[in-house]
């Protein structure tokens, strides 16, 4: 299996791309610590566990330095060690031009989508420097390459996820550990299905290969970028995204 024994904590696990995320881990042999702020991460890690998968759940707000801290502790208490961090948590802005910008809107994504991420990769780092290193994968999006009117807050946050992953990737590329990050383009997640369907339509029609992506396809991705079959890749970012950038 592309993952087996290896320990990995992936958070926003509990619904969309991250519950995909952790269901092939599982499927592939990992040891899955999943994070979360609501309830169904719990629900997932019991499911996991119930079809015999090695699975626990902790909640976590990605922001709190403390409760991320506890989290990887969680990880090698529980595993031994840690070998691979999903940073995938993350939330979308209320869009507008920039000048009707909501300064609170805007310091709540960059937190969570950008310094909540910063944070994951600092413990996680941590961790996997006392056991000989690991795999990052940070979750980025295509309007991190791409500009799309009235995103200000979450298109910042996403490129600069980006680049932090590249810094990253250089600071520990001969100690063993390496980071990548994915660019998912419109994936089609509960919180798709609950637009309009003129929207749905308009995101159908940006799509290259004509369809949205599924979690479970952004999984794989995710996946391979965590496993020793990568192992020379570091400091990359993969778009996943039906070819949307490539136009």
């Amino acid at each position: 299996m592309l993952l087996e024994g290896k320990v990995a904590v992936i958070t926003g696990a509990g619904s969309g791309i991250g519950a995909a995320i952790a269901r092939l881990f599982a499927a592939e042999g990992a040891n899955v610590l999943l994070g979360d702020l609501t309830e169904s991460g719990a629900a997932l890690a019991a499911e996991l566990v119930a079809t015999g998968h090695a699975a626990a759940f902790q909640p976590v707000d990605v922001t709190d330095e403390a409760a991320v801290a506890a989290l990887m502790e969680a990880a090698v208490n529980r595993f031994d060690r840690l070998d691979i961090l999903v940073a995938n948590a993350g939330i979308p802005e209320r869009k507008s031009p920039i000048h009707e910008l909501d300064l609170a809107d805007w310091r709540h994504v960059i937190d969570v989508d950008l310094t909540g991420v910063a944070i994951c990769n600092k413990f996680a780092a941590g961790a996997m420097l006392a056991t000989g290193g690991g795999a990052i994968v940070n979750m980025a999006s295509i309007l991190a390459h791409v500009g799309q009117e009235n995103s200000n807050a979450y298109s910042a946050a996403k490129a600069a996820v980006v680049n932090l992953t590249r810094s990253v990737a250089l600071t520990y590329a001969r100690q063993g550990i390496r980071a990548n990050c994915v660019s998912p383009g419109y994936v089609d997640t509960s919180l798709l299905a609950k637009l309009p369907e003129a929207t749905r339509q308009m995101m159908l029609l940006r799509q290259p290969i004509g369809r949205l992506a599924r979690p479970e396809e952004i999984a794989e991705v995710v996946a391979f970028l965590a496993s020793d079959r990568a192992s020379i890749i570091t400091g990359a970012c993969i778009n996943a995204d039906g070819g949307y950038t490539a136009i």
